[in-house]
């Protein structure tokens, strides 16, 4: 029953497992990956970070890219966010290997949110 109850969308919310997936664009509409995951905080039930797949081939070399969801604007049109950085700004992005045992952490949250001169969360 609740499994149905997400997959209805209405006004601005919208389930997370239909967010997964969504594709990641810049403002000149080149399309820079994809929405892998979602990190929620606990106590507001806020969505803080998008963590985007980015680069690679077939899974090969792909790395994720955690991006300040206030970096994330949705564009109805494209049916995905937009967010201002172009693939260069990317390339030297804090980031994560697919393959990598990964701990988050405040100092790596802070690193995040100063690279895109977003607001911390931290």
């Amino acid at each position: 029953m609740a499994s149905e109850v997400t997959k209805i969308t209405s006004g601005s919310l919208i389930a997370a497992e239909k967010v997964e997936g969504t594709d990641v664009y810049n403002p000149q509409g080149d399309k820079l990956g994809s929405v892998d995951d979602i990190m929620i905080d606990k106590v507001s039930g806020k969505a803080i970070y998008a963590i985007m797949s980015f680069g690679g081939f077939l899974g090969i070399g792909e790395k994720y890219h955690p991006l300040p969801w206030s970096t994330l604007k949705y564009d109805e049109s494209k049916g995905g966010y937009i967010v201002n950085l172009d693939k260069k700004m990317l390339e030297n992005a804090p980031t994560y290997d697919i393959n990598e045992e990964f701990m988050w952490t405040p100092d790596y949250g802070r690193r995040v949110d100063k690279y895109y001169n977003a607001p911390s969360y931290w």
